[in-house]
């Protein structure tokens, strides 16, 4: 065989071997208990998405893929299967509101509309809503 040959084949080799275990470890990587880590912001559900709507740019460079802790009245309790679940607070934007998104939850029953409410999520971005994803709700600050 050719060293050329020996050399394209070690090549595909080892790319495809590095391929297969970076695959693995994002799939084993941990969830972010996001009840229990400390914040990075402390926003109310208004001022976040104020500042995504007046500045995209900016907002998404300093919120997204950073733990957010929203305060906001409940507009919707949505499930989406047996397991998940979406609120939507109010936000003052008749067209917006910030959606945070529940991987899942003990008791939605307990979850009303009106009801001001204390969430922590780690913010994903913001399409005509701010998204928060892997929720948790943050007792004793209603």
């Amino acid at each position: 065989m050719k060293p050329y040959i020996k050399i394209a084949l070690f090549v595909v080799l080892f790319i495809a071997v590095s391929a297969i275990l970076a695959a693995l470890i994002l799939y084993n990587k941990k969830h972010i208990d996001t009840a229990t880590v400390k914040p990075d912001f402390i926003i109310t559900a208004t001022a976040l998405q104020k500042e995504f709507e007046d500045n995209d740019a900016t907002a998404s460079a300093r919120y997204i893929n950073k733990i957010v802790e929203v305060t906001g009245i409940i507009v919707t309790v949505t499930p989406t299967d047996s397991t998940h679940l979406n609120i939507s607070l109010k936000t003052g934007s008749e067209m917006s509101s910030v959606n945070c998104a529940f991987q899942a939850i003990d008791d939605p029953s307990k979850l009303k509309t009106g009801e001001k409410v204390t969430l922590r999520g780690e913010c994903s971005g913001f399409l005509m809503d701010v998204l928060l994803k892997n929720c948790a709700i943050i007792p004793n600050r209603k």
